[in-house]
């Protein structure tokens, strides 16, 4: 993105322009009252242990069919027992208000905290009772501290610095309160009427808080007192969706019914050897079978030609050929989309064709290797592009329907691009290779930018053993608004991702406006769009709001924002006021409104104490990540995590006397922590093998939700104990204990270990894997992207995946060891000696070992 008008240049990288992240944006937008996520499970930072038991409504199980894999294993309960001491690991919300020993919650329903503290409650407007809202509130908005620092110096400091996560399409606990008319808007900035909005009662007058312009409300805000105010939503809470049903038309009747529902349009790859397409069918067979019966479904194959498949034929599988070796032409498409042929049918008439289809697919026969058959990816997504567009199936007695939200093509890829447009050759050696690559980069941006045009969604599920050229594929799914995840085979993971992919709503034609007091300076945004150039002058005088153009509206995205104070601050106060627009599935066109107010500090501990660990290190961490674009800035990267840290302690710590050592801020003690796990881990170390899986993690974290980002920074540890309970535990290599069962949730991935003494007896280690499944599968079961959930034994050669992402705490000595891992103290002497020796020396160093090369104390465990 462009740098924002109100935005001066700066050489500190992290005070780069405005930039938008890598376009992937996963998860689910939908904008219901919803069921809470086993995502935004309670953070381990809750000051209190928290014991969940079956009496709490834990719900068990998952949702998923296990495809093309055995039965899945007994359903249980999964109380989690709380660790011996309350502590900090890996949370997944920020600082939830403390819990009495005696709460309890259950672990498929959590609670859900909202930056801070407890959920809003009614005020009344104009300073009446602002007071008693909690600063930062919203969940859809969460911000690195809750306070601001005044001085500009000091809050301006890159090593820290202050920002907001914004989540425009999160779901919320209670929903939204819901308002059907048209918003009161500053005539001077264009900023919404709020709860923080001074109102003249007497002539229903609003003073704005961005711009402090003083507007009329045509008499609708005309009241005999305060309190009368709060029957306007917009007055008394944080967050409003102001819906507007007509789109403009005085008669229209939102409706969603088979003809106007987006259609889901598999793109499939042929090229397939006999193992992956027996894996693919299964995922298929279970896809068709999930999917609602009024979804419109098509079906496109593709190898040296495009097949689309035709649904008028009820017993036979009878599809159109097109070629594929260069994009469709104009007479070639008017056959399909002016035809008799339907191509897009509702599931509820074409779910027996579909399985039949899928039956009839067969392996490749030619002796070619994997990588260099010819495939027509590209011009296999015109085709679906083109029908999607198409008014044949959507003629209604002579009227054109338009779907609502955004239609998804969803590609199943086993290779790379290699025929036709956007196409590279089979071989890097080829002479032309860069050329080729260069052009096809263009040429994918190109035609995922027209998808996005026509509200057209494209995913990219990748699986198998051959190179897919990552960098070709990722800017057809950036540009259009999708997600391109790799998987190992077409098994469970994907065919579970395929059905999520496909049941995530969309909202379309998305906009998020910034506005902030003008003490407030936005200078950088990392996210799924891009800066949006609108001219308001017409109607706002002197709007000066940052526009960002969201190439979709979905639950799982965030954006980042990083914020800069102009000069040292006057006021008490600051106010920040996020916009987004957008259209709904059902053409409503909403415009959800979230205003928050924090108060301005002298004190740097107050500061400091206000700090949101978790949200710091996420936009750190995001920040870092959108200039790790190789293996070698990965490796940059580490290095300036290490001379922030570093920083930090010296601007904000204090000197250890008699000792050139410095104490890091005890009010931030978690912070290093996280981005020690964010160094070592897979976003920035060497734990994934390939770049083109480094590559897409990348993109996946630029885009994700704070749940999803936080645990692909940091792990989160649980230990299996008998009685079928949980025990949460920092994310240390002490946790292998050869007795026990471990799993361990790292956002894409999700470990079961099995200890050796455990494995040796048989029954318990069927059901301590049987339960370890089952909370894996409760803890990601509405997580997107699904991630890959592996099981090994100790000493098997996968329980590397699993040792590697673990801090290798077993260096530092006993004391430190039951510090920070308390639940040592409850082992004998016998079973710490055990589980000493079973170590293997290597050169990675623990946390208090990195810390202290950096001349900085190990801060006191939490």
């Amino acid at each position: 993105m462009a740098t924002p008008p109100q935005a001066s240049p700066s050489s500190n990288p992290d005070k780069s322009p405005i930039t938008a992240a890598p376009t992937i944006s996963p998860g689910a937008a939908r904008f219901t009252p919803p069921n809470l996520q086993p995502d935004h499970i309670a953070s381990p930072s809750i000051k209190n242990p928290i014991m969940l038991s079956p009496e709490n409504g834990v719900k068990t199980g998952s949702s998923n069919p296990h495809l093309s894999t055995p039965p899945g294993p007994p359903v249980f309960t999964l109380p989690v027992r709380p660790a011996a001491v309350p502590f900090r690991t890996s949370p997944s919300t920020p600082q939830p208000v403390a819990l009495s020993l005696g709460s309890s919650l259950p672990t498929s329903s959590p609670p859900h905290f909202s930056n801070g503290s407890i959920e809003l409650q009614q005020q009344l407007p104009g300073g009446a009772m602002e007071e008693s809202v909690p600063a930062g509130e919203s969940p859809c908005v969460l911000f690195s501290a809750r306070k601001v620092l005044k001085q500009k110096k000091l809050a301006n400091l890159p090593s820290l610095g202050f920002g907001v996560l914004v989540s425009p399409g999160r779901e919320t606990s209670a929903g939204p309160q819901v308002i059907q008319r048209d918003p009161h808007r500053c005539r001077n900035c264009g900023a919404y009427s709020n709860l923080y909005s001074n109102i003249l009662i007497g002539s229903g007058q609003w003073q704005c808080v961005i711009c402090q312009n003083l507007n009329g409300s045509e008499g609708e805000y005309v009241a005999s007192s305060k309190e009368e105010l709060c029957n306007f939503p917009e007055l008394s809470c944080p967050l409003v969706d102001f819906i507007q049903t007509g789109n403009k038309r005085p008669s229209f009747v939102p409706v969603t019914d088979s003809r106007t529902s987006a259609p889901v349009v598999l793109v499939i790859d042929e090229c397939l050897d006999e193992p992956h397409l027996q894996h693919l069918q299964s995922s298929l067979h279970a896809f068709v079978d999930s999917v609602p019966s009024t979804t419109r479904i098509g079906i496109i194959l593709y190898g040296r030609t495009v097949s689309v498949y035709d649904f008028s034929e009820e017993s036979i599988a009878s599809a159109d050929v097109i070629p594929g070796g260069t994009s469709p032409t104009q007479e070639s498409l008017k056959g399909l989309i002016y035809g008799t042929g339907i191509y897009l049918s509702p599931m509820h008439a074409s779910k027996e064709i579909a399985h039949l289809i899928f039956s009839s697919l067969r392996p490749y026969k030619l002796n070619v290797p994997e990588a260099s058959r010819d495939r027509c990816l590209g011009a296999a997504v015109e085709v679906a592009m083109a029908i999607i567009q198409g008014p044949s199936v959507d003629m209604s007695r002579g009227l054109v329907k338009r779907p609502g939200g955004n239609s998804r093509i969803i590609v199943c890829a086993g290779g790379p691009n290699t025929y036709g447009p956007g196409s590279v050759p089979h071989s890097y050696t080829h002479p032309n290779y860069p050329h080729r690559e260069k052009t096809a980069l263009k040429w994918m941006e190109r035609i995922g930018r027209e998808a996005h045009q026509h509200n057209i969604v494209v995913d990219l599920l990748c699986a198998g053993t051959c190179p897919v050229r990552v960098p070709v594929l990722q800017p057809l799914a950036n540009a259009s608004g999708g997600v391109l995840i790799l998987h190992d085979d077409f098994g469970e993971a994907f065919g579970v991702n395929l059905q999520r992919a496909s049941a995530r709503a969309a909202g379309s034609h998305g906009l998020l406006e910034i506005r902030c007091s003008d003490d407030i300076l936005v200078t950088q945004v990392v996210g799924p769009g891009e800066e949006a150039h609108i001219d308001t002058h017409e109607t706002f005088k002197n709007d000066i709001s940052l526009c960002i153009q969201l190439l979709s509206v979905e639950e799982t995205q965030c954006f980042s924002i990083s914020l800069e104070n102009k000069h040292d601050l006057k006021s008490d106060y600051v106010f920040f006021q996020f916009a987004i627009r957008y259209s709904n599935v059902y053409h409503a066109d909403i415009a959800r409104v979230i205003t928050i107010r924090l108060p301005t500090v002298d004190s740097v501990s107050a500061y400091l104490q206000s700090v949101q660990d978790e949200v710091a290190a996420v936009i750190i961490s995001k920040r870092t990540l959108l200039r790790a674009k190789s293996y070698s800035d990965a490796i940059d990267m580490q290095a300036t995590i290490d001379e922030r840290v570093k920083d930090i302690a010296l601007k904000f710590g204090s000197q250890v006397p008699k000792s050139k050592l410095y104490r890091f801020p005890k009010e931030i003690s978690l912070l290093p922590e996280l981005l020690f796990h964010l160094r070592r881990g897979p976003l920035l170390g060497s734990i994934v093998g390939h770049e083109d899986e480094r590559s897409v993690l990348r993109n996946l974290f630029l885009n994700a939700s704070f749940d999803l980002s936080l645990r692909m920074i940091a792990p989160r540890c649980l230990m299996h104990r008998e009685g079928g309970t949980f025990e949460e535990l920092p994310a240390y290599d002490l946790a292998m204990q050869s007795d026990t069962a471990v799993v361990l949730d790292h956002g894409t991935d999700v470990f079961i270990w099995l200890g050796a003494e455990l494995a040796a007896d048989e029954g318990r280690s069927a059901a301590a894997l049987a339960a370890c499944r089952t909370l894996a599968e409760e803890l990601t079961e509405l997580r997107f992207p699904a991630p890959r959930i592996l099981a090994f034994k100790e000493g098997s050669s996968q329980a590397r995946y699993f040792v590697s992402r673990l801090i290798p705490a077993h260096k530092d000595p006993p004391y430190e060891q039951e510090a920070r891992f308390p639940q040592l103290r409850t082992l004998t002497t016998e079973q710490r000696t055990k589980l000493k020796s079973s170590f293997i020396h290597f050169d990675d160093p623990s946390f208090c070992e990195w810390i202290r090369v950096l001349k900085v104390v190990p801060p006191e465990p939490v």
